[in-house]
């Protein structure tokens, strides 16, 4: 892990290859041509070249006093989508999404108060090895070194807080407070990012994205993108315990059993939310071409409607299916209005249990209730006649059917919010399985001294 902040010393490349985002079974490289110095040659553009060249379209963004001009550099970047979200949260979650479909992500955030409300998303993305590039603007230069306090801080003229916070969950960061090695600093940390398959951590001063710089021009640092190989013999054993593990299961898919399986398609993705969602979505027979994610290792409830969005924006060829109870629903609902923006035509099925029904099986207690949301409601509130927008309440098998049958047919085009009504207690045996070998670790006594 390297932190890079001010000058450095960097060896001069000796080839002019950029990686791009890695393919399965092969390395990709592109070929850039020397940029002229001019008034595109600012630090903002560097930045926004940087990322269209490595294979990122859109970037998820929270705008915020330290990162307005940047986010004016990166706008004006051809080629170069920037994405509004609700909150910090969802923005790094939608960047951990596109990683997933894309190969690379990226956010911008504006300095502490969004670096930090954002600091969880990327911890994620950290342990689900995601290549994301975590772009914060940062205090004026000449702020560094001095007394003052400033604002969106803990009121200490020490601005490292937020730095030392995302040095245990990134591979490489780089603060950029001037601009003779802004360049050298820009490309390692991208280059980083994708070799390492880990996130980074790029804070750039807010008053230098507007000024151009001649080592703006020069070629990336260059670096080599060893092929991903896959293990055979893991595989097949995985594949094994796999098959053997669901062909003990008693319990259908809850949503809709085979009449989701006929949805899919080379042509969709699924998206599973942390919970029982998991266990029953891991039982779905995927077609040849099929996207799948879910964040087992990190489980960070709420996760899917952010990295939804994020998947859907960058695989624009699948309609993304997304899988998500209602206690992860109510942490990240904010962002369905950014899917409606983006003109997304994912479906959203919200299984409404009536609570945290994975912590009810670990350890139950009347804090795992949460208030019932008319959800249908809240996202017709939200689309607000803009846009196209289908939403439908279900109780029952048939109910569910005709739901799936209209989102796949006269709503094809359209954002899809199916919510389905099950009982509280209607869980999947592994998650009862799980449940319980999690409260019994939680639960072990503490060792002889």
């Amino acid at each position: 892990m390297d932190t890079k902040i001010g000058q450095v010393d960097v060896a001069r490349p000796m080839s002019n290859d950029v990686g791009a985002p890695p393919c399965s079974n092969s390395v990709a490289v592109v070929q850039n041509s020397v940029c002229p110095v001019s008034s595109d040659s600012t630090l903002g553009r560097h930045l926004a070249r940087r990322l269209v060249q490595v294979g990122v379209s859109d970037v998820f963004s929270v705008p915020g006093d330290f990162n307005l001009t940047l986010l004016d550099h990166l706008i004006a970047e051809p080629g170069l989508n920037v994405i509004g979200c609700c909150n910090e949260l969802n923005a790094g979650y939608a960047a951990d999404g596109y990683a997933r479909a894309k190969g690379v992500g990226a956010c911008v955030v504006t300095f502490t108060v969004g670096g930090l409300s954002v600091l969880n998303a990327i911890a994620g993305a950290y342990s689900e090895n995601l290549p994301v590039i975590c772009i914060v603007g940062g205090p004026n230069s000449n702020d560094y070194g001095t007394n003052r306090i400033l604002h969106h801080t803990i009121g200490l003229p020490d601005f490292t807080q937020e730095l030392r916070c995302f040095q245990t969950v990134t591979c490489f960061q780089a603060v950029v407070n001037n601009l003779d090695d802004a360049h050298e600093l820009i490309d390692t940390a991208v280059s980083t990012a994708l070799k390492e398959s880990k996130p980074v951590y790029i804070s750039i001063g807010c008053n230098l994205s507007h000024i151009p710089h001649p080592t703006f021009s020069r070629e990336p640092v260059p670096f080599f993108l060893a092929p991903k190989l896959s293990n055979q013999m893991g595989l097949e054993a995985a594949v094994e315990a796999t098959v053997e593990f669901l062909n003990k299961a008693v319990k259908p898919v809850m949503v809709g059993g085979p009449k989701l399986r006929e949805m899919l398609s080379s042509d969709t993705a699924v998206i599973s939310e942390t919970g029982d969602s998991w266990f029953n979505c891991q039982k779905l027979k995927l077609p040849k071409g099929c996207g799948y994610e879910f964040q087992m290792q990190y489980g960070s409830i709420g996760w899917s409607v952010g990295a939804t969005l994020g998947y859907a924006q960058a695989a624009k060829d699948k309609r993304v299916i997304a899988c998500i109870g209602d206690g992860s629903f109510q942490m990240t609902a904010q962002d369905v209005s950014t899917m409606l923006r983006c003109n997304q035509k994912t479906i959203i099925f919200l299984i409404n249990n009536g609570g945290y029904t994975i912590e009810v099986e670990i350890h139950d207690g009347p804090y795992n209730v949460i208030k019932n949301w008319n959800y249908t409601g809240l996202i017709d509130a939200i689309y607000n006649g803009e846009g196209k927008c289908w939403t439908t309440k279900v109780h029952t098998e048939e109910e569910l059917k005709e739901a799936i049958a209209t989102a796949t047919g006269t709503k094809k085009d359209c954002f899809c919010f199916i919510e389905v009504i099950v009982h509280k207690d209607d869980t999947s045996k592994e998650l009862l399985e799980w449940g319980s070998r999690v409260s019994a670790a939680n639960s072990r006594p503490p060792n002889p001294q």
